[in-house]
C-alpha cells in the first residue's frame, strides 16, 4: 500500500507555511520544504524561510541543503525528500510537504519530468540570449552535447526550440531528457498524496505579496544580498538570478533604486503566483480552500478532518 502523505500547495504568499505548521502541530507531523530557493544556505530573508525558533519546535527538512554556488536539481530533491519522508514515517510521524515549486512535487511523487513540465522563464531568457549571439545555435548545441549527448545526436544544430528545451530539462532536473524518457516507470507510486490547495481573492493576494516584499526589503534583504556578494557569490549564479535577488544586485551596483527594486520584485512575484496556480490546478487528488483572511479559522478544522481521513484510510494510526 502506498504511504499516505499530506501536501500543501498554492501560490506564493497565500498562507501555505501557516497551514503546514498547524497540520504539524495537530497531526504529529514534520515538514518537508518543497521550495527550490529555500534549499540554499545564507539566503533566508529573500526566500522567506521559517525562523529557527519554529524549526526547533517543528522539524523541517530540505532547508539549507547546499551553498548558493552549488547545483541542486529536481532529481536531487526527489531523492532527498523521499529519504526524509521515509525517516519521518519510521519515527511514527506524518510527512507534510509544503512549498510552491510544482516541478519538485512532480519529480518526487509522479516521476514526470519531461512531459507537461512548466518552463522556467529565467532559464529560457538565459538560453535565448545565447541563441541570439553570433553562432548562437552552434553554441547552444555545444552546451547540449556536454549535458545530453543522446539528445544532441538526435537534434539538428538549427532546431533551436528543441535544443533549448532539452537543455532546460537538464538544468531543472539534473538529468538529461533521454534519461527520464528511457527510465522504467513504476506501476504505482510509493506515496499517496492528498493535496490541500490554497487560494485567496486575487486582489487580496496581490496586497499580501506587496506587503511581504516591502517588509523583506526593509527587513534585512539588501544586507543579505550585500553579504552574499562580499563573500564571493557571483551575480551570475542561478541562485542569485531569482526575482528579488537580481533586483538587489542591481541596487548594490547603483543601477536600480530600492523603490524600483521593490516594484520590480512585486510585479515578478505576482506573475509567478499566476503561473503557480496554472500548474497546481492540474494536481490531483486535491481539495481547494479559499484562505481569505475571514475564512481561515472556519476551514482549518475541515482541512484537519480531511487530512485525518486520508491518513487513516492509508493505515496511519493517529
Amino acid at each position: 500500500m502506498a504511504i499516505p502523505i499530506l501536501a500543501v500547495i498554492g501560490p506564493t504568499a497565500v498562507g501555505k507555511t501557516s497551514l503546514s505548521l498547524d497540520f504539524a502541530k495537530a497531526l504529529n507531523g514534520e515538514v518537508i520544504s518543497v521550495d527550490s530557493r529555500q534549499v540554499y544556505r545564507y539566503m533566508d530573508v529573500g526566500t522567506d524561510k521559517v525562523d529557527h525558533t519554529t524549526r526547533r519546535e517543528i522539524l523541517h527538512h530540505l532547508i539549507d541543503v547546499v551553498d548558493p554556488d552549488e547545483t541542486f536539481s529536481a532529481a536531487d530533491f526527489a531523492e532527498q525528500a523521499t529519504a526524509a519522508a521515509d525517516r519521518i514515517r519510521e519515527r511514527g510521524r506524518v510527512p507534510i510537504l509544503v512549498g510552491g515549486t510544482p516541478f519538485y512535487y512532480r519529480a518526487m511523487l509522479d516521476e514526470v519530468l519531461t512531459i507537461d513540465v512548466p518552463s522556467d522563464p529565467d532559464i529560457r531568457r538565459e538560453l535565448d540570449a545565447v541563441g541570439d549571439e553570433e553562432n548562437g545555435p552552434a553554441k547552444l548545441h555545444s552546451i547540449l552535447e556536454e549535458v545530453d549527448p543522446d539528445s544532441a545526436s538526435r537534434l539538428h544544430v538549427n532546431d533551436t526550440v528543441r535544443v533549448i528545451r532539452a537543455i532546460e530539462i537538464f538544468k531543472l532536473s539534473g538529468k538529461p531528457s533521454s534519461w527520464w524518457r528511457d527510465r522504467p516507470k513504476k506501476e504505482s507510486g510509493r506515496f499517496a498524496p492528498l493535496y490541500f490547495g490554497l487560494t485567496r481573492p486575487r486582489e487580496e493576494l496581490h496586497r499580501t505579496i506587496a506587503k511581504r516584499v516591502r517588509q523583506q526589503f526593509h527587513g534585512g534583504y539588501p544586507e543579505e544580498v550585500r553579504w552574499l556578494l562580499d563573500n564571493g557569490f557571483s551575480p551570475e549564479l542561478p541562485s542569485m538570478k531569482g526575482f528579488g535577488y537580481r533586483e538587489l544586485v542591481l541596487y548594490h551596483m547603483g543601477k536600480m533604486s530600492l523603490e524600483e527594486g521593490i516594484e520590480s520584485d512585486t510585479a515578478a512575484t505576482r506573475r509567478f503566483s499566476k503561473r503557480q496556480m496554472t500548474w497546481f490546478r492540474k494536481f490531483s487528488p486535491a481539495i481547494w480552500y479559499d484562505l481569505s483572511e475571514k475564512e481561515y479559522n472556519k476551514v482549518l478544522s475541515s482541512m484537519i478532518d480531511e487530512a485525518v481521513r486520508h491518513l487513516r484510510a492509508g493505515g496511519v494510526v493517529l
